[in-house]
């Protein structure tokens, strides 16, 4: 079994493994920048060790983390979700050293971190995917040739793309050669590749996931499927769990093709394998080869808990459960609170947290690492925390969505939550009815007003009454 485990994170994922780490006897080693030297992650791990000034650079350094894991003596990594999570140097560099990466073998990563492997391994599984090209695109000429065969909209994406980016939408021949380039740009820029491929364009589906477990011995289940429709920008806002839109035979079917995905490439570890749905057809999208922001509602609604069975799959151990064992309950939503100004484009809304309490009561959960007082860094993602609500119902998740959303006090930072107040009232959500145009069709969600509660208002007339008069 791990003895001892090097979190390559921070926030609120770092968190969440420092407290799987604690149930298990394993012991915590948290990395941190200068900006996170207050970090809760830091606070609570058993030790913590300074990376340096850069807010980025030691985070992104495979060979330092490495290093610093063998001299601490930790016999096992975990990279939580974005970072290096998904690189497959740094998987390898770790199976080099002997230190165990708690995820899927480099080659994996590798293998499904290229978006047209990944469909060319998924065509050879007999796992669909949508319409598009073979391989990487040589050039404009190309792709405007294969879109007129394949017909417009389509979507040019990069090949080593992820996260929502190096993605677009092309609808007419002219807008493809004017998107190309721009893609080719963003890709190089942000993922140090600029090769693309095609895919045909989907027209508003549901974006549906399946979260699979695999261990060393060959065993593959899945956990059922989230709901990740209610998306910005490709970005996640509200994920649900399980889909309320999917039929029982669909639910059967997806599931049973993820763990087909997942056992393709001999997958071990946690993972997620993305589907769109239009209608009774199901493509495959891409596998993300990390435990997902998302996990917390399949916890949920399964009553697993993925980052123990992450920890327990590398250390070698088979799987806790069987798929027969597995069986969901209720349903699930998770809040993406981002600190963004949503009435001003989303702009990012970073500063010091002048008052935090967090939310509570049956079926409540709140994963973050922020406190009062913290002062939110502007270096790294603006999502700040992650309030998780489960009920029996339908109807009833969707009240103590509400109901969680309206206790929460954030203060001295702007945040996404009056937005999502407002797509939780919307009569399509509260009918279960969405897909991923929900939010572009529906504008007039941005125009709301600041929901106050009495008891600020009253602190608030109060105040200036005691200003105007000198009291």
């Amino acid at each position: 079994m791990i003895k001892k485990v090097l979190i390559a994170n921070r926030g609120e994922i770092a968190v969440r493994i420092v407290r799987a780490c604690a149930e298990m006897g394993i012991r915590s080693v948290a990395i941190y920048t200068e900006p996170d030297r207050y970090a809760l992650h830091v606070k609570r791990a058993d030790e913590a060790y300074s990376l340096g000034e850069d807010p980025l650079k030691g985070y992104l350094d495979p060979n330092r983390i490495v290093n610093l894991a063998l001299e601490t003596g930790c016999d096992a990594i975990h990279p939580g979700y974005g970072f290096l999570s998904e690189n497959a140097k740094f998987a390898r560099l770790c199976e080099e050293q002997g230190v165990t990466f708690i995820g899927p073998k480099a080659s994996v990563i590798s293998g499904m971190g290229d978006k047209t492997q990944a469909r060319d391994s998924m065509r050879a599984a007999g796992v669909p995917i949508t319409p598009g090209s073979d391989g990487n695109l040589a050039d404009v000429d190309e792709a405007l040739e294969l879109a007129e065969q394949i017909g417009y909209p389509i979507m040019i994406k990069a090949t080593s793309g992820g996260g929502g980016r190096g993605i677009r939408r092309c609808d007419t021949p002219q807008e493809l050669q004017q998107q190309y380039p721009r893609v080719i740009s963003e890709a190089t820029k942000a993922f140090g590749s600029a090769e693309v491929f095609m895919e045909k364009c989907i027209v508003n589906p549901r974006h549906i996931e399946v979260q699979i477990l695999a261990d060393s011995q060959g065993n593959v289940i899945h956990l059922y499927e989230r709901d990740c429709s209610i998306q910005r920008r490709n970005q996640k806002l509200i994920e649900i769990a399980p889909s309320p839109q999917l039929t029982p035979e669909q639910r059967q079917y997806i599931g049973g093709l993820a763990v087909k995905a997942a056992q393709a490439v001999d997958y071990e570890n946690a993972g997620t394998v993305e589907f769109l749905l239009s209608g009774n057809e199901v493509y495959f999208m891409e596998m993300n080869t990390r435990v997902q922001v998302e996990h917390t509602i399949t916890e949920q609604i399964t009553g697993v808990d993925i980052v123990r069975e992450q920890l327990r799959i590398a250390s070698g151990l088979p799987l806790s459960y069987r798929q027969q064992d597995i069986s969901y309950r209720g349903f699930a939503l998770q809040f993406r609170i981002n600190a963004e100004d949503p009435k001003n484009d989303f702009l990012p809304s970073f500063g010091r947290i002048s008052h935090y309490y967090a939310p509570g009561g049956p079926g409540v959960r709140v994963d973050t690492a922020i406190y009062t007082g913290y002062e939110i860094p502007p270096y790294y993602d603006s999502m700040c925390l992650k309030l998780v609500v489960w009920a029996l119902t339908w109807d009833e998740v969707v009240a103590r969505g509400k109901r969680a959303l309206d206790d929460m006090r954030l203060h001295g930072i702007k945040t996404t939550a009056n937005y999502y107040q407002q797509i939780l009232s919307h009569p399509d959500f509260e009918r279960a009815v969405f897909d991923t145009s929900f939010v572009p069709s529906h504008p007039e969600l941005m125009e709301y007003s600041e929901k106050r509660h009495p008891s600020e208002m009253a602190l608030a007339i109060a105040a200036a009454i005691a200003a105007h008069t000198g009291w």
